[in-house]
């Protein structure tokens, strides 16, 4: 069963189900133009035909692949469309010229010559009204059928996504709605600013303000599926600062914010926190030796770098992959979901620490940040 399945997975890693589809759709084709299912299954598998079958087969399928896999994303996304008309005409030429030999080819299996079979002269006039009927014809309804398979394969998987996205939007909702107003959070807070208020009033306003900007963040400025960079790590560092107040003297944190990020930048809510509010859960708490939390964020162009890490005591390798109670596998869930293709994860859980590594490809917001002007 296994060898079973492995072969399967080779079959599919590899596409090898192309070439039945090729074979079929040539077949398809040609069944059309002659009229005669019968007669082109004839002439195209059991006849001196099948060389001319083979490279009406083989070249325009070239031609598909080179078109959806280096014209388009090289050319036509970027909206060079003056290159790729240029060179998708070049390819439909070139495999139009490469399927002519095909017919000299089954002309010499089939003991004649190309003139007798098919009127094609061995000059370079024959080859090129051969090249530009049926050869072209051939190629270019090929990458036709193939621009259109890859556009609705596209499409299904846009709109699969979507809705997943949203179906993992309203879930993720529903989960920080119980768990970001945590009460032991929220209580020490409040608990560690009363204290404050006698101690030191300064202190206390400060800290005050900066609940007061979590909260806010938490309500109203987290609804849109990008929020700017910005305010994500304004409210990190609110957040940080606030876990400062109740954690023990013996805690050392940590922090290099880098700041000389682009102010479009955007990035999806709530995405870092979970690291952050993770470390500051699961840190050691040992009387005996110096616990610690780094926390280091850094960007280049769009390019974000996440390190955040905390030593671990006895017994905490089981929780520290909980993330805030959302868990590891639905935060790397939102990830591929949100981020496709554009992040790297790497969590290293060892004996003493506990080390969460996140490469992120940020995009512009598609709105200009408001000017700030400072009194």
């Amino acid at each position: 069963m296994a060898l079973m399945l492995s072969k399967q997975n080779w079959f599919i890693r590899y596409k090898l189900y192309h070439i039945p589809f090729w074979l079929l759709y040539n077949y398809v084709l040609w069944a059309l133009y002659t009229g005669s299912p019968y007669e082109a299954a004839h002439e195209q598998f059991f006849s001196t035909f099948w060389a001319k079958s083979l490279f009406y087969t083989i070249f325009p399928a070239f031609a598909v692949y080179f078109n959806l896999y280096f014209l388009i994303p090289r050319y036509l996304q970027k909206r060079h469309y003056g290159w790729y008309i240029m060179f998708i005409i070049l390819i439909v030429v070139v495999s139009s010229f490469l399927i002519v030999p095909g017919y000299y080819i089954t002309a010499w299996l089939s003991g004649s010559n190309a003139q007798k079979m098919f009127g094609i002269t061995s000059n370079f006039s024959g080859w090129f009204n051969a090249a530009k009927s049926e050869p072209v014809k051939s190629t270019l309804a090929a990458i036709t059928l193939g621009m259109s398979i890859k556009l609705a394969k596209n499409w299904l998987e846009t709109q699969k996504r979507q809705r997943e996205l949203e179906k993992e939007k309203l879930e993720t909702e529903l989960k920080f709605l119980k768990y970001q107003f945590n009460p032991h959070f929220l209580f020490n807070s409040i608990n560690s600013i009363f204290f404050l208020i006698h101690k030191n009033p300064d202190m206390a306003s400060a800290s005050l303000a900066k609940f007061s900007e979590l909260l806010r963040h938490q309500l109203y400025e987290s609804n849109d599926s990008l929020i700017p960079l910005k305010k994500e790590i304004a409210y990190l560092e609110n957040f940080i600062e606030l876990e400062r107040l109740r954690q023990s003297p013996n805690l050392q944190l940590n922090i290099n914010i880098d700041d000389g990020y682009s102010p479009a930048l955007g990035i999806a809510p709530f995405i870092l926190m979970t690291f952050v509010e993770n470390a500051f859960k699961h840190v050691s708490r040992e009387k005996d030796f110096l616990n610690w939390i780094d926390i280091e964020l850094t960007t280049e162009k769009h390019h974000l770098n996440v390190r955040v890490a905390n030593s671990k005591g006895e017994n905490k390798s089981a929780e520290a992959v909980v993330y805030g109670g959302i868990g590891l596998k639905n935060v790397k869930r939102r990830l591929d979901l949100v981020y496709p293709g554009q992040y790297k994860l790497d969590i290293q859980d060892r004996a003493d620490d506990f080390i969460v590594k996140l490469g992120l490809e940020l995009s512009e917001l598609t709105f200009s940040p408001p000017v700030e002007f400072i009194a």
